[in-house]
């Protein structure tokens, strides 16, 4: 069901929601691009997204549904699973005796209008919906399966059986006994199921003096989930070391450990940390999305001369990309969307990962064992013998990692890795520490990208200026002159603006979400190892005056990018600051 575009252009015009003027300037940019005249319209403001898909669904003959400040009750809204829901933009919305009434922004997605009516057996009658009424419904699923989530908590903790012996003199058996009983199964599966719901990266499990308290952490920030009797820790922690194979009477040593789940069709990972502490055993547990796919570059926040130079670094057939930063700020993902830019039938690539993070189709990922002798040193020599001509090392860790890593790209291999260190210029003197000798380095290291993640802004954002005293205060952490010079080049703004006619945005906090922000996208640094910059690193030169010569060079610093994206609206200064200054 093809949207006829001349009958599109043609209402659009006689709407009279866009000018003349306006419309006759997006459609030259429509052919020229080679675009839809509807995202172009979007793109550049001149149209909302509900007077669109309005338009869409008159020219299909569909009816239009907003469903922005309906409630529908859950029984209906539940007959579609939440992760469907959210991943294919699809909205059941009201039921009669044989049909089902769905609101889709795509129509067109027959698969999974075969796949409700194949779930609920009822006649499916698709309607078109805008983006506004998807999310306010993703909003009622997450409040009314809260509400069910606190229920099933407060119900079932009280359900949980006490033993009469201290926690440290428990038998395996009665452990055992503890890990299967149903409440503790239920508060388990829940917690699981509501922190994937909130799109949640780790659950913390921390016990207390009198209580238990379980906290997600979302967008980076650690919340509160809530506060359970410290009685229910035991059998919470013991569930958990059964799904996760660790050793259910070890409570003396750390222990790690990870499980597997399918929830809806999406397989999920989760990464298992015990450690001993004063109250009992804490237990983090990390989420890993693994058929999470569909990143592009431009998507995780690169732009403009960064971007130019990761996509040519990316054409050698030899040397090493490296991604730097601290954990959790986006590094593995980083490296797999430029694994899923190389990966064609022409070339073999292989990976040495520790945990591996994403499946990818036609890449060999090996999993690092230590317990068993496969560390990223032995299996990256393996993979040497497999014929590779791209390498993902999962972490550079030490001396001999490393030196393998610079022999790899030495002898004609692209090396993809990750090291930590907190800006990009900082990854070369963390090499020569490892033992890499300079020479090496420069005949190895092509680009070096740095990172951290930053909260986006809702839409419900509230636009100010900065007044004088804040940009006084702005041009002591960063060039002004220089950060207008980068947004003029990449035409952020205009030839003539200055800082007192730049907007920037702060955060609204809406019931739906409460700080205002909701997902994150990265602020990088691209460090492109130069001529210059070679002789520098021979010389001996400090990260520092590297540093100074690579921004010499064009590179844009991780502050003046997290800058660039706060003028975007994408974010607010005050995150910014927050991440970078961490």
């Amino acid at each position: 069901m093809q949207i006829n575009e001349e009958q599109l252009k043609k209402f659009i015009l006689e709407s009279g929601l866009v000018k003349r003027s306006d419309f006759e300037s997006a459609v030259k940019i429509a052919e020229t691009k080679k675009q839809k005249l509807g995202n172009v319209l979007l793109s550049e403001g001149k149209i909302s997204e509900a007077d669109l898909k309005r338009m869409e669904a008159f020219v299909l003959g569909i009816p239009f549904v907003s469903l922005a400040n309906q409630k529908i009750d859950f029984s209906i809204l539940s007959l579609i699973p939440e992760p469907i829901a959210r991943n294919y933009n699809i909205i059941a919305y009201k039921k009669s005796e044989d049909a089902l009434e769905v609101a889709m922004l795509d129509v067109d997605d027959l698969p999974v209008i075969d796949f409700i009516k194949k779930r609920s057996g009822l006649k499916i009658l698709a309607r078109l919906t805008d983006p506004a009424s998807i999310k306010a419904m993703l909003v009622q699923y997450r409040k009314s399966l809260q509400v069910e989530f606190d229920n099933i908590i407060q119900k079932e903790s009280k359900s949980v059986k006490v033993f009469s012996k201290e926690d440290g003199e428990k038998s395996e058996t009665e452990l055992k006994e503890m890990a299967g009983d149903l409440p503790v199964v239920k508060i388990v599966d829940s917690l699981i199921f509501h922190a994937i719901l909130q799109n949640a990266s780790d659950i913390h499990i921390e016990p207390g003096e009198k209580e238990l308290t379980i906290r997600y952490r979302i967008d980076g920030i650690l919340h509160d989930a809530m506060v359970l009797d410290k009685n229910a820790g035991a059998g919470i922690t013991a569930r958990i070391k059964v799904l996760s194979n660790l050793k259910l009477d070890e409570k003396r040593l750390p222990q790690d450990g990870r499980f597997k789940i399918d929830q809806n069709g999406e397989k999920i990972s989760f990464r298992v940390s015990t450690l001993p502490t004063f109250f009992g055993e804490k237990t983090v547990m990390r989420i890993l999305k693994e058929n999470a796919h569909g990143f592009s570059l431009e998507t995780l926040g690169f732009h403009g001369e960064g971007l130019e130079r990761i996509h040519n670094s990316l054409t050698q057939k030899t040397g090493m990309v490296l991604a730097t930063g601290p954990t959790g700020s986006g590094k593995t993902t980083t490296l797999y969307t430029m694994l899923e830019i190389l990966n064609k039938p022409e070339v073999n690539i292989s990976t040495v990962e520790d945990p591996i993070e994403y499946q990818m189709p036609r890449v060999n990922q090996t999993q690092v064992k230590p317990e068993i002798g496969l560390s990223f040193a032995n299996g990256l020599r393996s993979l040497l013998r497999q014929d590779p001509d791209i390498i993902m090392v999962g972490e550079i860790r030490d001396g001999e990692t490393a030196g393998l890593a610079v022999n790899a790209s030495l002898t004609g291999h692209l090396v993809l890795s990750t090291i930590h260190t907190n800006s990009a210029a900082g990854a070369i003197p963390r090499m020569i520490d490892m033992g890499i000798e300079p020479f090496l380095i420069t005949a190895t290291v092509k680009t070096i990208i740095a990172q951290r993640l930053v909260r986006r802004l809702v839409s419900n954002k509230e636009k100010y200026f900065l007044s004088s005293a804040e940009t006084k205060n702005l041009a002591k952490i960063v060039d002004l002159a220089r950060m207008l010079t980068f947004l003029k080049e990449e035409k952020v703004i205009g030839p003539q603006d200055t800082w007192d006619q730049i907007p920037f945005y702060k955060a609204v906090k809406i019931s739906e979400f409460e700080d205002g922000y909701l997902s994150r996208i990265g602020m990088h640094e691209v460090l492109k190892v130069t001529s210059t910059i070679k002789e520098m690193i021979l010389k001996g030169s400090s990260q520092d005056e590297i540093e100074v010569q690579a921004k010499k060079e064009g590179m844009m610093t991780m502050l003046e990018d997290g800058v660039y994206q706060a003028v975007l609206g994408v974010t607010t200064l005050e995150e910014v600051f927050r991440v970078v200054s961490e």
